[in-house]
């Protein structure tokens, strides 16, 4: 095996310039899996927790018959003494915080313009509220007695050419069908760097929300983030009850699951497609060594070397391309993904609805896929060998010697 490598580093050595760039070729097909790799597993990553942060939580408590679709008031639908469900589900040990919060659906009208939006009463101490407050751009945080003020993402600020300190009015549905219409001022302007969430969301305190919408000491949800997500499972069945349903991170961002899965299966298509095009540099290497040494061939068989034996040798050299190619490939690929890990692509305002697309997608590299991808690189590369060395073992060594000259 050690004579097989070693005439197999010679036969790539002829050549050397041919030999590194087929290994270079590979490397960069590695090295773009793996950046595609990274950037996916970022993009869905960053999304669910952006989600969990900004929209779902870990866990929410509803009311039985409450339809997050419709934004229901109705006080059936609602949650009823919230600040005290909210208390004793922050008692359990796993619980980071939980805390109520209203949703009704509004539009925000500045002059000639309005835009519809979803309109978020929150208790402002509550510590759930934190990327809010660390994505304050202008202006100040609200305070929970405040009954004018409220916080809009740059985004809508943006559509709407707005800064801190203006007036808009907010009419907002109510509890009984109708609609209340009030003015506003603009407390803060806050950014998450979601575009899509900061132009659809308006924030006002909990108390103002209730009175707004006649919805008195009820809330549509108890939002829940955990100190472990693992624990989710755990925690959903211990505050299942009769009177409120429990709803998990998974079942509230099943779009974003189902997209995960749909974009797993169109890179699986194109790790194929790139695959195949490193595969046709090393086919077409080998091939081109077949041809040169056809005389060697002969003489080698005619010697007695096996046809297996050919093939080995031509698997070795293969193996050797590949070796070099993964090498190259985890270099480049490293620092492909080290550089968008910190600086991202930037994508903007997507447009997309359901999936909490940040501005930016960051890579997000894995052991698992640096390995799997360095495995099936290597397979490839193996396989991309199959031909060319049937082609030089099935040589007849009379043909392969007049060949020759």
């Amino acid at each position: 095996m050690i004579q097989l490598y070693k005439m197999a580093f010679r036969d790539l050595g002829r050549n050397r310039r041919r030999s590194f760039f087929s290994a270079l070729a590979l490397g960069i097909g590695l090295a773009l899996l793996l950046l595609m790799a990274a950037v996916v597993a970022g993009e869905m990553n960053g999304s669910l927790d952006s989600s969990i942060k900004l929209q779902s939580g870990h866990l929410q408590v509803l009311a039985k018959t409450y339809d997050e679709n419709k934004t229901s008031l109705a006080w059936e639908d609602l949650v009823e003494d919230p600040a005290a469900v909210a208390a004793q589900i922050a008692a359990l040990a796993p619980v980071k915080v939980a805390t109520p919060r209203l949703f009704a659906s509004g539009i925000i009208a500045s002059g000639d313009l309005s835009i519809g939006v979803r309109v978020i009463g929150i208790d402002p101490p509550s510590p759930a509220n934190q990327p809010f407050k660390d994505g304050l751009l202008s202006g100040e945080w609200l305070a929970s007695d405040d009954r004018s003020g409220i916080l809009i993402g740059q985004t809508l600020a943006n559509k709407l050419s707005l800064k801190t300190g203006d007036s808009i009015n907010l009419l907002v549905n109510t509890s009984n069908g109708d609609v209340d219409q009030q003015p506003f001022t603009v407390r803060g302007i806050y950014t998450t760097h979601t575009p899509g969430f900061d132009q659809g969301s308006v924030f006002m305190p909990l108390a103002k929300a209730q009175a707004i919408t006649q919805t008195e000491n009820h809330a549509s949800t108890i939002f829940v983030l955990l100190k472990d997500k693992a624990q989710t499972a755990a925690v959903a069945a211990a505050l299942q009850s009769g009177q409120y349903q429990v709803k998990t991170w998974e079942q509230m961002n099943e779009l974003a699951v189902q997209f995960e899965q749909l974009a797993n299966s169109y890179m699986a298509l194109l790790y194929m497609i790139i695959l195949a095009i490193t595969a046709t540099v090393i086919i077409n290497t080998l091939i081109m060594s077949v041809f040169e040494r056809t005389r060697e061939i002969g003489i080698l068989a005619a010697i007695g070397m096996r046809s297996g034996r050919i093939m080995a040798m031509f698997f070795a050299e293969s193996s050797l391309l590949a070796v070099g190619g993964i090498a190259m490939g985890l270099v480049l690929g490293g620092l492909l993904v080290f550089y968008f890990v910190h600086y991202g692509f930037y994508i903007g305002n997507m447009g997309l609805t359901g999936i909490m697309l940040g501005e930016r997608i960051y890579a997000q590299p894995t052991i698992k896929d640096t390995v799997n991808l360095s495995i099936i690189t290597f397979i490839v590369t193996l396989l991309a060998a199959l031909y060319p060395a049937l082609l030089a073992a099935h040589m007849e060594p009379i043909e392969a010697l007049h060949g020759g000259k």
